[in-house]
Order: structure tokens, then C-alpha cells, then sequence
């Protein structure tokens, strides 16, 4: 499964909007087989907060572990981002080129 973070929009700020995002994915993540690997793309992202990241990405990690992997994270905002909560959530997210 393939999650293009960039249909939530390209500058990803605040905690509510995050919420709403995973909300949105969430009856599309129960559909996921279980040997799939959920692939969380950044492509065309400028901003990404910490605040966002948390409401959208913590959950999937922690619900999903190691079938959970993180594409195009070289932009610095979301590079920070997954990094600091990476610390804040004692959490490891896999990257993928």
C-alpha cells in the first residue's frame, strides 16, 4: 500500500488537520493485507510539523511496526520532523529510497 502524503496538501502544520488526515486513511488502512507493506510517501512535501506527523504518522507506526517504511525524506522539515518523534515516541521508522 502506497500513502501519497501529498494529497493531504504540500505544507502539513497543525495537530488538528493531522487528526483529520489519519481519520480520513484510517478505513483504508483496515483494508491492508497482512503481509503488505505500508509505504508513506513525502514526495512534494515543503512542510511537515511535528504536530502532524504525530496525529498521522505515530499511529500508523505503532499499530503497524516493521511494515511501515518512509519514502522521499530527504527535505530538511521532514527529515526533523521524523526524527523528533523518532525521540519523543521512542520509535524507529525504516526509510526507503
Amino acid at each position: 500500500m502506497n500513502i501519497i502524503i501529498k494529497k493531504f496538501g504540500d505544507v502539513l502544520t497543525s495537530r488538528q488537520s493531522g487528526k483529520e488526515a489519519y481519520s480520513a486513511f484510517l478505513p483504508t488502512l483496515t483494508k491492508i493485507l497482512p503481509d503488505e507493506e505500508i509505504i508513506i510517501d513525502f514526495d512534494e512535501i515543503n512542510s511537515l510539523s511535528p504536530s502532524w506527523g504525530d496525529e498521522f504518522l505515530t499511529p500508523i507506526q505503532k499499530q503497524y511496526g516493521d511494515k511501515v517504511a518512509l519514502k522521499n525524506t530527504a527535505n530538511l522539515s521532514v527529515a526533523l520532523t521524523i526524527s523528533t518523534l523518532e525521540k519523543a515516541n521512542n520509535i524507529r521508522f525504516k526509510l526507503v529510497k
